[in-house]
């Protein structure tokens, strides 16, 4: 038996998770390329928590990543982020949403070949504001650290901090 009654909801929630697809990959697109202001402006109605370091507004973020990312002759960080187990959950009232996923970071550049540098956790909040979904609130958590030297800017070999 079909079940229509639930179909708007259904819906509703399935353009809610792209949207919020299409969000985590806008950061990581724009991340990867080094357009921090891009990126700040994708979070700039969150906060972002990383490491007992917070930011949030245009340019409190665009500082964040400015001042915390190295950033090489191409003007990119040199960096290739992936996004896997993505698991998000929208509120039924449709307003507000959450996801949980992992992140793993590659670097390469002259002398250092590719390699992953990191790997952790994005715990992300989202509120629907004027019909659009938009991050309310990113916490990175780091799992697994490895050379950082050419990624967080101070960093030294195998240090323990990562800014993005």
């Amino acid at each position: 038996m079909n079940d229509s009654s639930h179909t708007p909801d259904i819906v509703a929630r399935l353009a809610a998770e792209s949207a919020i697809h299409h969000l985590h990959a806008t950061y990581i697109h724009r991340l990867d390329s080094g357009d921090f202001a891009g990126v700040a402006e994708v979070l700039q109605h969150a906060v972002i928590h990383v490491l007992g370091t917070e930011a949030s507004t245009l340019e409190g973020l665009l500082g964040f990543f400015e001042a915390g990312l190295q950033v090489h002759a191409d003007g990119t960080p040199r960096t290739w982020h992936s996004i896997t187990n993505v698991l998000i959950d929208v509120d039924p009232s449709g307003v507000t949403a959450s996801s949980a996923s992992y992140y793993t970071v590659h670097q390469q550049i002259d002398g250092f070949p590719l390699q992953p540098i990191c790997a952790g956790k994005y715990l992300d909040q989202f509120e629907r504001h004027d019909g659009q979904w938009r991050f309310s609130r990113r916490e990175v958590t780091l799992r697994f650290a490895g050379d950082l030297q050419h990624h967080v800017k101070g960093a030294q070999r195998d240090a323990v901090a990562h800014t993005a």
